[in-house]
């Protein structure tokens, strides 16, 4: 019998990883369908009538589909028995969680992602990147970091929203753990982000691990 959850991602996307951590340490059943980005196969004909957006991450629900990993999230807390941790009934709590799912669009998600195209996918591809976009965007991801570290782990809490962790915090991990790719350590200066992000590792293991192989495997030796 078919899974009714089909996933579609690229391991180096990075809401595509926090989804994929999420799914497994939430037990949720699932057919994995990845999409090589590096190939095109986002451009294909057939996953187009999947995804009219072309992007990852995408999931199929029976015949429902949807997009947007932030989506994604709230529709399968919706739709399956999760641990409320992870997206809190509780009105407050779930409000602090939105706030930075809001927030991260154009800081973190922004920022790194930036950083990561310009120091290392962009010149894979062949492209040229000006000094000019280099600097600007190393020191908007510096500035974004520093926000993470002094305004959102500023109350010495595990996590992003309290001492349990939530939705918020796959998506923050993943981002940050792509600039190591670069060979950057978001970490260096940054004693909380670092403290946090090895809470976020070790309370989602194995599957944290598992979604950064390749991550683990591009960074430079001297990085890890």
């Amino acid at each position: 019998m078919a899974l009714k959850l089909k996933y579609y991602y690229d391991i180096m996307s990075q809401p595509s990883r926090a989804l994929l951590i999420f799914l497994n340490v939430a037990k949720i059943p699932y057919e994995n369908c990845p999409v090589a980005l590096r190939k095109g196969e986002q451009f294909d004909d057939e996953y187009k009538s999947i995804n009219r957006f072309q992007k990852v991450p995408c999931i199929i629900h029976n015949d429902f589909k949807l997009s947007e990993s932030v989506a994604i999230f709230r529709y399968l807390m919706r739709e399956y028995k999760i641990p409320d941790h992870w997206y809190p009934k509780d009105s407050k709590v779930r409000a602090k969680v939105d706030e930075y799912l809001e927030w991260q669009h154009i800081n973190t998600r922004l920022a790194c992602a930036r950083y990561f195209q310009a120091i290392w996918l962009k010149p894979k591809m062949g492209q040229t990147v000006s000094e000019n976009e280099v600097n600007e965007s190393k020191f908007y991801m510096e500035y974004v970091l520093d926000l993470f570290e002094n305004i959102w782990l500023q109350d010495g809490n595990k996590f992003i929203t309290g001492n349990e962790i939530t939705v918020a915090d796959l998506l923050a991990a993943c981002e940050i753990e792509q600039t190591k790719v670069t060979g950057y350590n978001a970490c260096e200066g940054r004693p909380k982000l670092q403290k946090y992000l090895e809470t976020v590792r070790a309370e989602t293991n194995p599957f944290y691990d598992e979604a950064h192989k390749l991550i683990y495997k591009l960074t430079p030796k001297s990085k890890l």
